[in-house]
This record gives structure tokens, C-alpha cells and sequence, in this order.
């Protein structure tokens, strides 16, 4: 069975249930879902060059995380509750100094694999050296969207230095003329982003027609900061620049007011929660997305880094926004499953421009199978609610991407290769940082 990973073939997936029924999938060679219904099977199995039982095994859109920092996987565990800003002054930004592109290489591979085996096969990422991040994506078969972390702190060298940093990504991603990779502009915050810096990254991600990704409002003093320096709130500063379009990732939005969820809305802004990380870091506020819910912004779901998180789960992900947000707003109606998991699916894919993010003819087969052979998919009375509230991502069983297997019955190729390469990029990161 070697020879089903990375390749497409005409596929048929047989036996599963979708949104609650019985179905077969199949899946043609282009890695387009061609057919999805009940006896599927009896009219393609004879076109199919490999089948795959089901198992009974409940089948969903790939997961799609919409705000992560992929490379610090290899920062996992290295300093973990502390406030914020000592958090990233004392341990993160001085440990990143010493980043090589081998580190990012490694430690996105670490992460692409983490995200296959818990069933995301999309990804928005912000980082440095992501020439190399991109490199480790092709290679994994995943699908990302890369952006190149801009900060200039509002100095006009700095700042050059980023713009030319940002072309060189984009031009390099638009190079490899790999589908599944995709550039964006990435402005890190309002508050380390020059207004000139913004409104640049808004120009240049408009004359190339690329996303923007940044993160916004995450936590209070941000919000205070900004009435401090501009007498605006971050919202009404990115407005001002541009960076506010149909085309734009905000990551985090913990301290939105409800005028602002509106302008969002407006705009065609996709909101990205991330709880686990705004719970770490004890942002106090939970994004207000019954706001955004109402106004008719599109709300999507990230994990954020693994130095905050710590881990990829989009599973545990779904939960915690979920709870999250029914114990914050002291609502118990709010986020249910179902909405979960649109967000972690179709919302996504409407974020990053990465098909539907469904199960649907005429989709890229981007599919998930989770065992129903397992305590927390036992009994089965609601397959929605067991994915978002008794599922980890250690249920996923198979993972495609566009129609290639990239994961099959756990077993992913060369799992344990990446783990010693990453485990060995972390290790040395560590030592070059001591070493100063």
C-alpha cells in the first residue's frame, strides 16, 4: 500500500458516514471529489486504482487552521506561563535571534505533520525564513498560506528591509507554482507596524491579490496603547491603512467592541479565534463572537503557536472555543457543535481561498476519516458533537489532500525521520542560544 501516499489516483472510499448517513466517496484523478451518496461503490469500484475501507469511520472536511506560527513546534514547552510580554521579551524573541532556515524547515515539517495526524490538511502561517517553511510544506503534501512576519517598529530602515524581505517571499512562493502554497502579506500587529509599513503591506497585497494576515486586538493595552498614541483604536488605525479588506486574516480579535465586529462584517474580514493560546496567555477577554456572529463576519478557528498553545489539535481547538465562549459570555446556548466545526472547516476554507470545505461533487478531496472504533466515538447518537466535544485528533485514521493519501490507517511516510530531524533543529537552537 506504499504506493498510495502522495499520488493521485482515482480513489474510492467506501463504507463512511457523512453529516450522519451512510455513504461512499469517490474521488477522481485530478483530486476532485467526483461523486459522494449512498451505493457510490457499485458504479466506481471498477475505475478506482486503490479502495479504502471506511470502517464505518465518520468522514469531514479537512480542518483548516487559520492563524498558527507553524517553525515553533521546535519551541514547544520552552517557556510556558509567564504574563505576555515577559513571555515574549524574555524567552521567545531572544531564543527566535538565533532561527536558521534549517530550524524553520524542520520545525515546519514537525508541524505539518502534527496537523496531518490530527486531521487539518489547510494552514495560515506567519513567520521568518519561510522560503524554507514552504519548502517543508511541498514536501509534506499540505496545503498553507505563508507570510512573512513584518515588523519595523517604526523605523524607516527597518521598515525597507521588510518590504524587500515580503517581495522576496512572494515572488519565491509564486515561483514554485505549487497550488497548495500561497503567499500573503503578513504585518505582524498595529502595534509593532509602522502606519506607513501598513499601508504598504495593504497596497502590496492589493496589486498582487494576496491575503493579509495580522493580528489584531489580542490583548488590552493594545487596545489602550493605540487610544494613547493615534486617539484610535487598532480597528479604525488598519482601517485608516487598508489593511481591513475581504482578502484579510485577523488573528485573535479578543478586545473588539460591537461597532467594530460591524466594520468587520463590512469589510469581509475573517476573524480567527484562537482560545487555547488567549486562555494561556490570559488575554481576560474571550473574542466576542456572538458580536460577529450578528453583524455577518465570517469566524474562523487557529491554534496559534506551539509555544502557546502547545499543540496543533484542531479538535481540541473546536472544544475549547466552544466552552470558551459559553463560560465567558455566561451562555450556554453559544458556539454549538455544529458551529464549531464550521468554522474549523467551510469557514476556513472561505478565509484562505482553499476550495469549500465540504464534502460536496466538485470539491477538492480534502477528507478526514475519524474512527467510530473508539471510547470517545461510542455510542454515536450525534457524530457532530463527538467530533467537537469527545474527539481528539488522535481519532483521525486517514488524511487526503487534493485526492492524495497523506496519511493511512496513522501511518504517515517518514514520521520517524521528521522526529529526529526536528527533535536535533530544537536541540541545537537551544545551544547556539546559550551559547551567547
Amino acid at each position: 500500500m506504499n504506493d498510495i501516499f502522495f499520488k493521485n489516483y482515482p480513489l474510492l472510499i467506501a463504507g463512511v458516514k457523512a453529516d450522519g448517513k451512510p455513504v461512499d466517496i469517490f474521488i477522481d484523478e485530478q483530486g476532485v471529489i467526483g461523486d459522494i451518496g449512498e451505493g457510490v461503490r457499485t458504479q466506481y469500484a471498477a475505475e478506482a486504482e486503490f479502495i479504502i475501507d471506511g470502517d464505518d469511520a465518520v468522514a469531514l472536511p479537512g480542518l483548516i487552521n487559520t492563524h498558527t506560527h507553524a517553525a515553533m513546534t521546535l519551541l514547544r514547552g520552552y517557556a510556558d506561563d509567564m504574563s505576555l510580554q515577559d513571555w515574549l521579551s524574555q524567552k521567545i524573541w531572544p531564543l527566535e535571534a538565533h532561527l536558521t532556515g534549517d530550524d524553520v524547515y524542520w520545525g515546519t515539517r514537525l508541524a505539518c505533520l502534527e496537523m496531518i495526524k490530527t486531521g487539518t490538511t489547510a494552514f495560515n502561517d506567519m513567520y521568518f525564513f519561510m522560503e524554507d517553511a514552504a519548502r517543508a510544506v511541498d514536501t509534506m503534501g499540505i496545503k498553507a498560506v505563508l507570510c512573512y512576519g513584518f515588523i519595523d517598529l517604526g523605523d524607516p530602515e527597518k521598515r525597507e528591509a521588510e518590504c524587500r524581505a515580503t517581495e522576496r517571499l512572494v515572488s519565491h512562493i509564486k515561483s514554485l507554482n505549487n497550488p497548495r502554497i500561497r503567499p500573503a502579506a503578513g504585518p505582524h500587529a498595529p502595534y509593532t507596524v509602522s502606519r506607513e509599513g501598513l499601508t504598504w503591506c495593504a497596497e502590496f497585497a492589493a496589486e498582487h491579490t494576496i491575503g493579509i494576515h495580522i493580528h489584531v486586538s489580542e490583548t488590552e493595552k493594545e487596545v489602550n496603547d493605540s487610544r494613547a498614541m493615534h486617539n484610535k483604536r487598532p480597528v479604525a488605525v488598519l482601517d485608516e491603512c487598508g489593511i481591513l479588506t475581504p482578502r484579510t486574516v485577523a488573528a485573535h480579535c479578543c478586545w473588539l467592541d460591537e461597532d467594530e465586529c460591524r466594520l468587520f462584517a463590512k469589510r469581509g474580514v475573517h476573524a480567527a479565534h484562537n482560545p487555547s493560546s488567549n486562555m494561556k496567555l490570559a488575554t481576560r477577554r474571550a473574542m466576542p463572537y456572538h458580536w460577529l456572529k450578528a453583524a455577518g463576519a465570517n469566524v474562523t478557528l487557529g491554534t496559534d503557536g506551539c509555544s502557546s498553545n502547545n499543540n496543533l489539535d484542531m479538535f481540541e481547538e473546536m472544544k475549547a472555543a466552544s466552552l470558551l465562549q459559553k463560560f465567558f459570555w455566561n451562555d450556554p446556548t453559544l458556539l454549538p457543535a455544529h458551529e464549531a466545526l464550521y468554522m474549523a472547516t467551510a469557514a476556513g476554507a472561505k478565509a484562505l481561498g482553499f476550495g469549500t470545505g465540504t464534502l460536496s461533487a466538485g470539491a477538492p478531496a480534502d477528507i478526514v476519516l475519524v474512527t467510530a472504533r473508539t471510547a470517545c466515538n461510542v455510542p454515536l447518537h450525534n457524530p457532530t458533537s463527538n467530533l467537537v466535544y469527545s474527539c481528539s485528533g488522535a481519532a483521525v485514521e486517514t488524511v487526503l489532500c487534493n485526492g492524495k493519501v497523506l496519511m493511512l490507517e496513522r501511518e504517515v511516510p517518514d514520521e520517524q525521520e521528521i522526529l529526529a530531524g526536528a527533535q536535533k533543529a530544537a536541540a541545537n537552537l537551544v545551544k547556539r542560544a546559550m551559547q551567547t
